[in-house]
């Protein structure tokens, strides 16, 4: 019993010493112009149609748009007009990471091929990355025929996984409210059979 315990104080820590706090937020130069909107209440709360929605929302943006930075930015501010959970949305956009991108990449190349009926290879991304290419390579590399293939790829991929997402989210959450009725019933017979 106190393993768990003690998971959920290092996690509350973690938490709070690495997670911006609303007011930190308001204060936020880049966030000055919007933060009316983008700091609603509404788009904060934990309910059960925010959060699949901010699942779905951070998950699309993140695997389909692979700039780091932008994704959290990207997904929070989408999140206003879907009215989606922000911390969720941003949360989720993590999903693609240093660790999973080669994979994301290579995976939409191969999707955007069977789709496209083409052969490109994600090679030519990747040496861009790495070699940290100016606007006319990268503008060279989006004429070329690996580009389509990836790019449709990257939204089938996005696509699929908001959508998984968010169907996990819906039943994870109905299961979770089910659990604490059940509990809440079972707690209430207990203490009137006695």
């Amino acid at each position: 019993m106190a393993e768990p315990a003690r998971r959920k104080d290092w996690l509350a820590r973690w938490i709070a010493n690495n997670v911006p706090t609303r007011e930190q937020l308001e204060q936020s130069r880049l966030l000055r112009p919007v933060a009316h909107r983008v700091l609603a209440p509404a788009l904060w709360r934990f309910t059960r149609r925010s959060v699949p929605r901010g699942t779905a929302l951070g998950l699309f943006v993140g695997i389909f748009l692979m700039i780091p930075g932008l994704q959290i930015a990207g997904a929070a501010l989408l999140a206003l007009p879907f009215r989606a959970n922000v911390p969720i949305a941003a949360a989720m956009t993590f999903l693609s990471n240093p660790a999973t991108t080669p994979f994301i990449l290579y995976a939409s190349v191969y999707i955007g091929n069977l789709l496209l009926g083409r052969t490109a290879d994600a090679s030519g991304f990747m040496a861009l990355v790495n070699a940290n290419a100016g606007l006319s390579q990268w503008v060279a590399w989006l004429l070329s025929e690996a580009a389509p293939a990836l790019i449709l790829g990257l939204s089938v991929i996005a696509s699929g996984c908001a959508l998984l997402g968010y169907a996990a989210t819906a039943l994870g959450w109905r299961w979770w409210i089910a659990r604490k009725w059940r509990k809440r019933h079972d707690a209430r017979s207990s203490s009137l059979t006695r």
